[in-house]
């Protein structure tokens, strides 16, 4: 099947039951072609002991014994998709400093196709976790806008790089990586490409025209406000969809699971989650597997069984961490 075809809505089923997760050939994920845009940021954890509090403030002294860097953003939905074996590319704006190179190293290390502008005056984006057993004690962070040549300049490589790939992923951080998003979204319908959204703030009219979009609760909270039962939330959910012509809209639902909304109605998938250690990046992941099955072919609610799949198995991790392919099928 297609992508073009895996997007198109069937016959209304609202009490459809997610499908039993099947086991996906490698080599089918190996054939995805996944192309990542967005803002990327270097997750940077410095591991110590606390022994004392500090005798010019009441905070803890942590003696940092171990650093450790993982990519953040949409460099970690990218890594996310390579894990599972699909050919994943990452369009992204970094700085000239040592976390943009600390980036480029660990993309290369992660197997993804590395597209990379460079603006001189950004710094990268950092954000700084001090951990002592396990536990989050601080969070720092570091960043700034990009440029608007460089932004200009990834927007004619998204151009050159699209005719290359079978599916488009926006990954949203607000942190001015997809300033021209509205006219990727727009460039990659037209040319029969599905595009899938992690949203950010409460101006989604910039998504017009995608094809799918993963918001959390809290993100949906934001634009379409409070709702007061699942009959209410599907009104809105539907009247939002109507109003920016988005095909389908997959709500993650921490604990409860996700529910998707489509053109065959509500599928609403519980957690499989046996442990929940730590739920940072677990959006990136849904997506990334999101994107790696319809780049496969398989079918949207396919797509959602394996990324529920996913989302249980790396909540049981600590901080932004993948599920490879042998992890998904075990």
């Amino acid at each position: 099947m297609s992508n073009t075809q895996a997007m198109q809505p069937q016959q209304p089923d609202h009490a459809a039951l997610a499908p039993d997760v099947q086991v996906v050939p490698r080599e089918q994920f190996g054939h995805a072609r996944v192309l990542v845009v967005g803002d990327v940021m270097l997750d940077r954890y410095w591991f110590g002991d606390v022994n004392r509090i500090s005798p010019e403030a009441p905070v803890p002294v942590v003696h940092v014994q171990r650093q450790e860097d993982r990519l953040g953003g949409a460099a970690n939905v990218a890594r996310n998709a390579a894990a599972l074996g699909a050919q994943a590319g990452l369009l992204c704006v970094v700085g000239h400093d040592e976390p943009g190179e600390r980036i480029v190293a660990l993309l290369g290390e992660s197997h993804v196709h590395a597209h990379l502008e460079r603006d001189p005056a950004l710094p990268t984006t950092i954000k700084l976790r001090v951990l002592s057993r396990q536990q989050q004690l601080l969070r720092v962070d570091f960043e700034n806008t990009p440029a608007h040549e460089a932004l200009l300049a990834g927007l004619a490589r998204f151009d050159a790089l699209l005719p290359t790939h079978d599916v488009i992923l926006m990954s949203d951080y607000a942190k001015g990586g997809l300033t021209h998003v509205t006219q990727m979204i727009s460039k990659a319908r037209a040319a029969g490409k599905a595009v899938l959204v992690d949203p950010k703030g409460d101006d989604w009219e910039r998504y017009r025209g995608a094809s799918v979009i993963t918001p959390n609760r809290a993100e949906l909270r934001e634009v379409v406000g409070n709702w007061k039962s699942e009959e209410d939330l599907l009104a809105r959910v539907t009247k939002l969809r109507t109003d920016l012509q988005v095909d389908a809209l997959l709500l993650t639902r921490s604990e409860e699971g996700m529910t998707l909304f489509s053109g065959n109605g509500v599928l609403h998938t519980p957690t499989v989650a046996r442990e929940v250690y730590d739920v940072s990046g677990a959006g990136d992941t849904v997506i990334a597997t999101l994107a790696v099955a319809l780049g496969a072919g398989l079918s949207l609610q396919e797509g959602v069984a394996l990324a529920n799949r996913a989302a249980g198995i790396v909540v049981g991790k600590l901080g932004t961490a993948t599920v490879d392919y042998d992890e998904l099928f075990q």
